[in-house]
């Protein structure tokens, strides 16, 4: 028997990555879950262990550089080797018009959700092409397709990030390498709590998505599931919309 396949999971102590890893988990994969905090990364590692699985708790803020070293070097270093790494984790301090975004939190949404990115692929890269290629998942966004005046900085780092998922498949696809993107759309996850708090959006995304209903981290968590697998083996470059059909109405 082939020794399983490890994937690395940021922002996986809750919503989406929470979902994506026990998912891969329950598939065969022996899973890193990554977020800020240990105790609550190593909480969703447990549960996963008594579930049957093989996961590592390994804490890691994705804005420091010498964390995300740290993340890949201790998980290299617990499982062997590294196939996957998903990320999710991402930052959004800022809810209303872009007039409202000072450079700090400018900073920080960009820093965080797109250098992080890159560094993380970047770092991963020899680790990905000594066990034969790989995948790397971006999970970006819909706010990353579309103008939107509540979450216009988060959704131009997005934006940013789909076109680091073509840059990245360009780089490291002769490595074997490859490089997609989910782009949810309204997900029930705490990260979108700000969203969901108001009543009308969810009315109105409840009413206008064609499967009239939000999604649910493991229906996004399906999708990362594929990208990560071999069943995309010929996928490198793409932005998948994850959305209900939302973004097919026209009413956005």
């Amino acid at each position: 028997m082939s020794e399983s396949k490890v994937a690395i999971i940021t922002g996986s102590s809750r919503g989406i990555g929470k979902a994506a890893a026990e998912l891969l988990a329950a598939r065969g994969w022996r899973v890193v879950i990554s977020s800020r905090n240990q105790d609550s990364c190593e909480a969703v590692a447990e549960d996963i262990r008594s579930n049957g699985g093989e996961a590592v708790a390994v804490a890691c803020h994705i804005g420091r550089e010498e964390a995300l070293s740290a993340l890949v070097e201790k998980s290299v270093s617990h499982f062997g080797r590294l196939d996957a790494v998903v990320m999710n984790a991402a930052s959004n301090p800022v809810y209303g018009p872009s007039d409202q975004v000072d450079l700090k939190a400018f900073d920080v949404v960009m820093h965080n959700n797109v250098y992080g990115s890159m560094r993380l692929a970047h770092i991963s890269r020899p680790h990905l092409a000594e066990s034969g290629g790989g995948a790397v998942v971006l999970v970006s966004s819909i706010a990353g397709q579309f103008g939107n005046k509540l979450i216009g900085a988060y959704g131009l780092s997005k934006a940013a990030e789909n076109q680091l998922v073509r840059n990245l498949a360009l780089e490291l696809g002769p490595d074997g390498i490859r490089v997609n993107a989910v782009a949810p759309g309204l997900v029930r996850t705490d990260f979108a709590q700000a969203l969901l708090e108001n009543e009308r959006m969810v009315q109105y995304f409840e009413k206008t998505t064609p499967l009239r209903r939000l999604a649910e981290p493991e229906d996004i968590g399906r999708v990362i599931a594929f990208l990560a697998d071999d069943d995309s083996q010929w996928l490198s470059g793409q932005v998948i919309t994850a959305d209900g059909g939302l973004s097919v109405t026209g009413g956005f």
